[in-house]
């Protein structure tokens, strides 16, 4: 239970605030050479739970991080029958620029699996995917989903690991079905 707590305990430095769907998260960036700044030095970055994505900048942001296309209408669906779909936001003004993605499916009681988790590259090395990983295991826990499961290429294994994600401990392999 202790990693749990670790990653669920609020304090006053990484409180949030919601805001209708949105929640946004202590991060202010102060540099004016860092893709999260404007012109005064501030940006906000904001999480959320709200489906209606445009699915082209969705396309947009899997593009810059070098994943295959997939059809769109494939991916509204998947999004449409996600158990959760988590968002992050940069915020400057009044406009927004979708930096992060992630989303879950869940038997709704006890397993979820996380799926397409995306940074913006411009955004990675920064914490974010770690904040966004640590929003979307936040509320799979206020579902009192207990078990979450990931699949990860290769060389994003030691971020999760970082997160408290380990192989199976029970060393029970995965098996796939792929039609031929």
């Amino acid at each position: 239970m202790g990693f749990w707590k670790t990653w669920f305990s609020t304090s006053e430095s990484t409180a949030t605030t919601k805001t209708a769907a949105f929640e946004e998260i202590s991060a202010e960036a102060k540099s004016n050479s860092s893709p999260n700044s404007d012109a005064s030095g501030t940006a906000r970055i904001v999480f959320s739970t709200e489906r209606d994505i445009d699915l082209y900048e969705l396309e947009e942001l899997c593009d810059a991080v070098g994943w295959s296309r997939r059809p769109l209408r494939k991916v509204k669906k998947a999004i449409e029958h996600s158990f959760l779909v988590a968002s992050m936001w940069q915020v400057r003004g009044n406009q927004r620029r979708l930096i992060g993605f992630a989303r879950a499916t869940s038997d709704h009681a006890f397993n979820a699996t996380i799926w397409d988790v995306v940074v913006h590259p411009d955004f990675q090395g920064k914490g974010l995917g770690k904040a966004l990983m640590k929003y979307v295991l936040k509320k799979l826990r206020s579902e009192e989903i207990s078990n979450v499961t990931l699949f990860a290429d290769p060389h994003v294994v030691n971020f999760y690991q970082t997160m408290g994600f380990m192989a199976d401990p029970e060393g029970i392999k995965g098996m796939f079905w792929y039609p031929h």
